[in-house]
């Protein structure tokens, strides 16, 4: 009798296990990982029975290796110092071919061939060597889409002093590459945030959609004060944030911020704050959230009504100097 009670305990025992197991394999726990990769933090949140944080690594490395301006074996890096021979990888060109067409829809507002200026004003990968209208006319020159192109193998620039920065872009375009390696995993509910440019897909570990802060503009060059404005809701979209309230400097009582008008050659001077775009995929997101920064709000609106895909959330100071805020209609729907 004892030999069937043992035999009954241990057939308990394993057919519990066995659920515990088809149970978690079935639904597999939430991980999450950090690290540090274009200059900035991320956070990457994915439902997965293993950890992928090598995976991701390698994927960020690669992104690195091509759009990176401070890595000095880059793609990037080497078309700007006019090295001989530099064949751009799938990954720049995908970026170079995304950046020439939103540039071409916002004429001009956005243009990776405008880091002459965006170092000279102090906000780039080179140190600014100072700045006057005389600098800023000749720096003009070099900044333009028509002044690079591609011949089918390489970048061709019109002039050696044209140099390329893709950081309105690259860390919305890490993002997507993350995704892009989530999908081919088989991973169906993830959140990718770089630098506060982010991919969700899914659901959260709640089984609720992701639900994301935009924060307040408040002027703050040491990022240690932190608002928020409003919350969304979202899932299966690439949403960035691009704003003037962090980095900035003042000279000789003026304020400067860092997004400069490749059309001028000058920092904004305007009343929006900053800008929030969602979009299919991120590097899209991120170019468009410079863009509008760069154009202001009525332009900015003007570009999502064209393009229903694209929608945007815009804070900026009233007449009074307080914050408000206008978006474009689809917004509606990811508001909580």
């Amino acid at each position: 009798m004892k030999k069937i009670y043992r035999q009954i305990i241990f057939l308990a025992f394993l057919i519990v296990g066995t659920v515990i197991i088809l149970k978690n394999h079935s639904n597999p726990p939430y991980q999450t990982n950090n690290g540090l990769v274009f200059g900035t933090v991320y956070k990457i949140t994915y439902q997965s029975a293993i950890d992928l944080h090598d995976s991701i690594k390698t994927e960020l490395q690669k992104v690195n290796q091509s759009l990176s301006p401070f890595n000095s074996n880059s793609v990037i890096a080497r078309i700007n110092n006019n090295d001989p021979a530099v064949y751009p990888d799938s990954m720049f060109l995908h970026v170079y071919h995304l950046a020439r067409s939103i540039s071409a829809d916002t004429r001009g507002a956005f243009d990776i061939t405008v880091a002459p200026l965006v170092n000279a004003w102090g906000f780039g990968f080179e140190h600014s060597r100072g700045i006057d209208s005389l600098t800023i006319d000749s720096l003009r020159f070099l900044v333009g889409m028509e002044n690079v192109f591609f011949d089918g193998e390489q970048i061709i620039k019109t002039d050696s002093c044209v140099q390329l920065d893709c950081s309105a872009i690259a860390k919305g375009y890490g993002c997507d590459v993350v995704a892009a390696c989530f999908d081919r995993l088989g991973i169906k509910n993830y959140m990718i945030e770089i630098g506060g440019e982010i991919v969700v897909k899914g659901k959260n570990p709640k089984q609720d959609l992701w639900t994301i802060g935009i924060n307040k503009p408040i002027e703050d060059s040491l990022a240690q004060q932190s608002e928020l404005q409003t919350i969304v809701k979202v899932t299966d979209l690439g949403m960035a944030t691009s704003g003037n309230y962090r980095n900035f400097y003042y000279r000789d009582g003026k304020k400067y911020a860092h997004t400069i008008d490749p059309r001028t050659g000058y920092p904004v001077q305007h009343s929006i704050l900053s800008a929030t775009v969602l979009a299919p995929d991120c590097a899209t997101a991120d170019a468009y959230a410079t863009s509008f920064m760069v154009m202001g709000i009525d332009s900015a609106l003007a570009v999502c009504n064209r393009h229903p895909e694209l929608q945007g959330y815009f804070i900026y100071a009233d007449t009074a100097g307080n914050f408000a805020v206008k978006y474009s209609e689809g917004f509606k729907q990811w508001l909580k």
